[in-house]
């Protein structure tokens, strides 16, 4: 028998913990190009609460996954962009959505297996 060690499942653990959520990689997906402010996240996910979009957000940024930065705006307007620890992450962001498409694909054709 393989200990957690070996078997990866700690890892595993510790990125869900990160990652984890329904939105999470959603918002990641859209900050990975550029940075974006809130204002433009909203309208890109229109399906997530202001509730859970600050929740999230601000979990990315306790993560150290994504930094917030107070524009000097009258009215203020808040940008959020991944930090140099994040960017780590946007190589992984390209084969999760080539999957899903693959994914999306499979089930239009074959059905639930």
């Amino acid at each position: 028998m393989q200990s957690e060690q070996t078997d990866g499942t700690p890892f595993v653990q510790a990125t869900l913990k990160v990652l984890g959520g329904k939105w999470k990689l959603l918002i990641l997906w859209h900050l990975k190009d550029k940075a974006r402010r809130y204002s433009e996240l909203k309208r890109l996910i229109p399906e997530i609460t202001e509730k859970m979009m600050i929740q999230q957000l601000r979990e990315l940024e306790s993560d150290g996954i994504v930094s917030r930065n107070t524009l000097a705006e009258m009215p203020p307007k808040v940008e959020y962009a991944f930090t140099e620890y994040g960017k780590t992450l946007i190589p992984v962001l390209k084969p999760l959505c080539d999957w899903g498409q693959e994914h999306l694909k499979r089930m239009d054709t074959d059905g639930v297996d």
